[in-house]
């Protein structure tokens, strides 16, 4: 089952700083058919003007990932850790305990990114944060983020949760093939370009909530940016 969800069709904020497109159900957007998929619970697709931001707010058992698309945001938190993200890198903050946190865009231009909520296996973790970069060379999905025994060892940032946070690039004509989870599935958005899902066609932006196959196959005619995330059961 390929579920699409077109970019137009997405749930909508504004205000003078904050252009947002939901996924699912946040903030005053509600739609009782998408309150999430599986674990995965906020996907937003967020452009932040310059020298503004998400003044200090506090979370809780939450897996909270960012995933910088143009620009960069600066992250600040009540551990005291401060950090700049920048395009095509990825952040994780562990809410688990308690934490509070502020997260800016002081660049001089628009910040675009993804954010994205996924519900913890483990609760009572922690509170912590960290980033890293994403390997912008060589072909295929990188996985930046698991909480998934299968990917020991990769170099990807922890997550308290049965679930995987992958991104790549595609060239033009190019494809690649990425098994799912046994009784899992994902939830795929072209962040750049078109591509296909097995066979099924998303545009820019747009979503597709994935259940009951066991692979996947994406291909870009044009050249792609494609961020994913994978779910266990």
């Amino acid at each position: 089952m390929i579920d699409l969800r077109p970019f137009a069709g997405l749930g909508r904020f504004r205000n003078e700083w904050l252009n947002a497109r939901h996924h699912f159900s946040f903030g005053e957007y509600h739609d009782p058919q998408r309150m999430g998929f599986g674990p995965l619970r906020v996907w937003n697709d967020d452009e932040i003007a310059p020298q503004r931001g998400f003044d200090p707010h506090p979370h809780r058992e939450m897996e909270i990932i960012t995933y910088v698309r143009d620009g960069a945001i600066t992250h600040r938190d009540s551990l005291g850790n401060e950090g700049r993200t920048e395009a095509g890198d990825v952040q994780v903050m562990h809410a688990g305990t308690g934490i509070v946190h502020a997260e800016y865009n002081l660049e001089a231009v628009p910040t675009r990114l993804f954010q994205i909520w996924v519900m913890p296996n483990q609760r009572g973790v922690a509170p912590g944060w960290g980033t890293r970069q994403f390997p912008r060379e060589g072909g295929g999905l990188q996985v930046l983020a698991s909480g998934r025994a299968a990917h020991d060892g990769l170099g990807a940032l922890p997550l308290y949760a049965d679930a995987a946070v992958l991104a790549g690039r595609l060239a033009a004509g190019e494809s690649v093939s990425c098994r799912l989870p046994q009784g899992g599935g994902a939830y795929i958005v072209a962040a750049s370009g078109t591509i296909t899902v097995n066979g099924e066609r998303l545009g820019p932006r747009d979503g597709a909530a994935i259940a009951g196959e066991s692979e996947i196959t994406l291909a870009s005619d044009d050249g792609a940016e494609i961020v994913l995330v994978e779910l266990g059961q």
